[in-house]
């Protein structure tokens, strides 16, 4: 299958100088932390001796007086979807699985690109020009990319079918999408380069890396038959907020969980839909990012059940520090199978109550029914021991 590949070189350092003009581009490190460790994201490429997950204090030592940035995951996302987005207007086939790195079907396009250079200049004013795209074009996922990090800056570079294994003899083991376990591995059996890797029998292969020897024996020769992965077309549903003060208060966070997902159900609800999967996600006062992925067996249909779980899960999954933004992704829709209504007449007057309820708020677009809700009765300033809560619906 003929793909071309598109990359966006240092994507989440061209969103922080989008959006913040004023960033020192030359001398900017973006983080990112798993548990206590720091970790680096992306940086400046005038940064020599760093690459992605390199560990923080491992980038200080090489580069003292560096600008660190704490990274934005939600925010890079939002902006390479819209690049998605722009991109499946010109073929259907886009896969964008990760951050700055899209693969697009070509196959079946000539009658509306004649040539690949028309293509690619299709592709080029879908993208925003500040992101600089390299492109390449081959059989194979794989060597696709390759041909694209062999491009110049808004261009493209193609390897012919027969040409890939001459292309690809002289490049580092480093480009093989591996464990640095098994890159280091390669390099202490003095091979450096997929030109030498090409020498070895698939037998021997297997034998020192397991089932990934079979992969790499298949790339170092230009086979990669991974099919493209299309991105879901599912609705998504994102809502999130600045809270008033950092906080972390779990009853507080909950609380806005609830605003949140009352403005998310005034959309769902007439519907008949509810929510089967959600992405929670927080930013601290100093940027440190967290996020949870929580899925439910039976579709919540309501604030009280989705807010449940959510609590279960932020019990479970500690904040890194004092939260300023929450925010909540909903990734997943569907329809109750069923339910059936109860026996007790005060039962079912509560829930004829919340239904009318329901139609009110569905009707002006807003919560209009509040109750009180305790979230820091410790707090000296009054305004902060209680909340105001739509009521679940």
């Amino acid at each position: 299958m003929k793909i071309l590949c598109v990359l966006l070189p240092h994507f989440p350092l061209r969103c922080e100088v989008r959006r913040q003009p004023g960033i020192e581009s030359d001398s900017a490190v973006i983080t990112y932390a798993v548990g206590s460790q720091k970790l680096v994201l992306d940086y400046s490429p005038q940064l020599e001796g760093l690459q992605p997950d390199m560990p923080l204090q491992q980038a200080l030592s090489r580069h003292g007086e560096i600008e660190l940035i704490q990274a934005d995951i939600p925010y890079y996302w939002s902006a390479f979807n819209e690049i998605l987005d722009a991109l499946e207007k010109r073929s259907p086939l886009v896969e964008g699985s990760d951050l700055g790195k899209a693969y697009i079907g070509i196959d079946g396009l000539q009658l509306i690109y004649p040539t690949h250079r028309i293509l690619v200049k299709a592709v080029q004013e879908a993208i925003p020009q500040e992101f600089s795209p390299q492109m390449g074009i081959a059989e194979g996922k794989f060597p696709a990319y390759l041909s694209a990090l062999h491009s110049a800056p808004n261009d493209y570079y193609e390897i012919a079918a027969g040409a890939v294994e001459a292309f690809l003899k002289d490049l580092s083991c480093d480009v093989l999408p591996i464990s640095m376990k098994d890159k280091d591995k390669l390099k202490n059996f003095g091979l450096r380069t997929l030109g030498k890797i090409v020498s070895l029998e698939p037998g021997p292969a297997q034998a020192q890396f397991g089932p990934e020897g079979r992969r790499i024996w298949e790339l170092v020769r230009g086979q990669d038959d991974t099919p493209l992965y299309l991105r879901c077309t599912e609705e998504m549903i994102d809502e999130s907020t600045t809270l008033p003060s950092v906080t972390v208060s779990l009853e507080a966070m909950l609380v806005t969980l609830e605003s949140l997902l009352s403005r998310a159900f005034v959309r769902l609800t007439p519907r008949g839909m509810g929510i089967c999967s959600i992405l929670l996600w927080t930013r601290t006062w100093n940027s440190e990012y967290w996020e949870r992925s929580v899925k439910f067996k039976e579709p919540a249909m309501n604030v009280g059940h989705a807010v449940s779980r959510l609590k279960r899960v932020m019990n479970d999954y500690p904040q890194p520090g004092p939260v300023e933004r929450l925010g909540i992704r909903i990734t997943g829709l569907g329809r109750r199978r069923g339910s059936q209504k109860s026996l007790f007449s005060e039962v079912r007057a509560g829930d004829r109550l919340k239904d009318d309820i329901k139609q009110l708020e569905l009707r002006l677009g807003s919560p209009q029914v509040y109750k009180i809700k305790e979230v820091e009765p410790w707090s000296r300033i009054p305004e902060r021991r209680y909340a105001l809560a739509p009521i679940n619906q």
